[in-house]
């Protein structure tokens, strides 16, 4: 990818999170279980809710920062991919979303190691930061909801 302007990679930003709203949205429509619609629904609502930060962030209203680094349960690591289906329950539902987020701040990640300019590459490191929020959350749910219940 090449991006000529902090504005490209913001615009690219916010293409993916519409993408993965939308994929969340087709999935929760194919479900037949109500709990499991909400679940997905509920995710693209999220992911709308991150584009809009970015959006923010273009006009310059909002700065995102790699300062902090976000902790890792390293849960989805060890986790075996899953495929949505229609009758797809909560665990595979937390393990799909976990594995979509942490391809996300593996492309933000990259992203932010191909480029010199110093600009983008905290931008990139934000916006990886960003999704290992989204992953970390989707790991403790799982903990909570799935590893506690064995």
């Amino acid at each position: 990818m090449n991006f000529k302007s902090a504005n490209d990679i913001l615009d690219f930003a916010i293409q993916k999170e519409e993408e993965a709203a939308e994929l969340y949205r087709d999935l929760a429509s194919t479900l037949t279980r109500t709990d499991m619609k909400a679940v997905f629904e509920g995710f693209a609502k999220e992911e709308m809710q991150h584009r809009a930060k970015l959006i923010e962030v273009k006009e310059g209203n909002r700065i995102i920062s790699a300062e902090k680094k976000i902790f890792d349960l390293k849960i989805a690591e060890s986790l075996v991919d899953t495929k949505p289906s229609p009758n797809m329950d909560y665990q595979h539902a937390l393990i799909f979303a976990m594995k979509a987020e942490k391809a996300a701040f593996k492309l933000y990640s990259d992203l932010a190691a191909a480029t010199d300019d110093q600009n983008l590459k905290n931008l990139f490191l934000g916006l990886a930061q960003e999704e290992a929020k989204h992953k970390l959350r989707f790991e403790i749910e799982y903990d909570d909801q799935i590893l506690t219940e064995n």
